[in-house]
């Protein structure tokens, strides 16, 4: 019996919300004990994982402590304090994927200079240190209307990101070292996910399309497989491929891309974990990409990761004005839909736009999935009382 299926194997997962719970849930299915670190004691992790450690993922002492009493590290978030997880390398911890990977992944302005270091089809860009020096390249011509500014660091789920149209948004614009890239004009989002383990085996999921909520700046409708040419995909899977070698990656990244009007593909950006663009692989795929994740890290074999049927995922999203301990309106009816697979992640309370969970419907048609997964949207709600 391979050592990591056995209850003395501590496998140790930073951050514990809805992708470390999905992570521990996967696990929990082998002999393999979990253990999460998070600041917060009623993260959702905390409920389904063998032991629980409170510690904030940047602070030093709380990681490097946590990485001393586990067997091996992997995270849910890449905005890990790296320092001291290369201490925790130096002295033989095994770390998946490795923190100089989460290094170049967790600034983007590290990402996009990979990506043009390694010939990577990515949007125009430039780096700014502040909000004073994007303000002088624009009135001196060197930056047109419109641009995307992205927070270097610790943006996530639509934060740390401002669309600048014209002058009169020029409010919005962040005061943090950024990157700034041109605006595309954008046909299609698409994402593929791609897991390597330790021998340099690979698999890749089939190609997933996402619709954006404006408001929100979150996956609204996420439909698999996705509606391009044989072309395109095999492009994308070229892509993952090069990213996923040239970071010689162990564990599971997720490649999110452009498709342009001209019909252009290029990279927006990577996520060297599990992703909101894989969790319909839960009922979507022969392999969750969270066991996928586990089987990686352990250097196991991988799973297969063909599609068992044709998926939409939504997002569960707090409703704007509500805010306090959270109630499902319409839960009931939804679980009486055919396909139709509720995912609760256990946060407490709500806010506006805070993830609560995600839905995924499967069918044998990929339209009927669609008008089903709109159906469930407008009878389930996340709100307060």
């Amino acid at each position: 019996m391979s050592k990591y299926l056995s209850s003395d194997f501590k496998l140790g997962i930073i951050c514990g919300g809805q992708l470390g719970k999905m992570l521990g849930l996967a696990a929990a299915n082998w002999d393999v004990s979990t253990h999460v670190l998070d600041a917060n004691e009623d993260c959702p992790a905390a409920k389904v994982c063998n032991e629980y450690t409170k510690g904030h993922h940047t602070d030093f002492d709380a990681v490097y402590a946590f990485g001393k009493k586990v067997d091996l590290i992997t995270f849910e978030i890449e905005h890990v304090n790296i320092e001291a997880l290369k201490k925790l390398k130096s002295e033989g911890k095994a770390i998946f994927p490795d923190p100089e990977l989460l290094e170049t992944i967790k600034d983007k302005g590290l990402q996009k200079l990979f990506y043009q270091k390694h010939n990577i089809p990515t949007s125009n860009f430039e780096l700014y240190e502040n909000a004073d020096q994007i303000l002088a390249a624009i009135k001196e011509g060197k930056l047109q209307y419109p641009f995307v500014q992205k927070s270097r660091t610790d943006g996530y789920d639509g934060k740390g990101v401002a669309v600048i149209q014209s002058e009169k948004d020029l409010e919005l614009i962040l005061p943090v070292p950024s990157v700034v890239e041109d605006a595309v004009a954008i046909e299609k989002e698409i994402a593929i996910s791609i897991a390597r383990n330790q021998k340099g085996e690979m698999a890749l999921y089939p190609l997933v399309e996402m619709e954006f909520s404006e408001t929100a700046n979150l996956v609204e409708f996420l439909s698999c497989p996705a509606n391009v040419s044989e072309s395109i995909e095999k492009e994308a899977i070229s892509l993952a491929i090069k990213i996923a070698e040239a970071l010689d990656l162990v564990g599971i990244l997720a490649v999110e891309l452009f498709l342009d009007k001209q019909g252009n593909l290029s990279v927006n950006e990577c996520a060297p974990r599990t992703h909101n663009s894989g969790h319909h692989t839960i009922e979507n795929n022969y392999t969750s990409q969270f066991e996928q994740q586990i089987r990686a890290v352990l250097n196991l074999p991988l799973g297969s990761t063909k599609m068992k049927s044709p998926a939409v995922m939504i997002n569960l999203l707090g409703e704007d004005n509500y805010s306090g301990p959270v109630y499902y309106e319409g839960f009931e009816e939804i679980m009486q839909m055919e396909g139709v697979h509720p995912h609760i992640y256990g946060k407490s309370t709500t806010k506006p736009f805070r993830k609560m969970g995600h839905i995924t419907i499967v069918d044998d048609s990929l339209e009927n999935a669609i008008e089903k997964a709109r159906e469930v949207k407008e009878k389930i709600k996340v709100i307060s009382r």
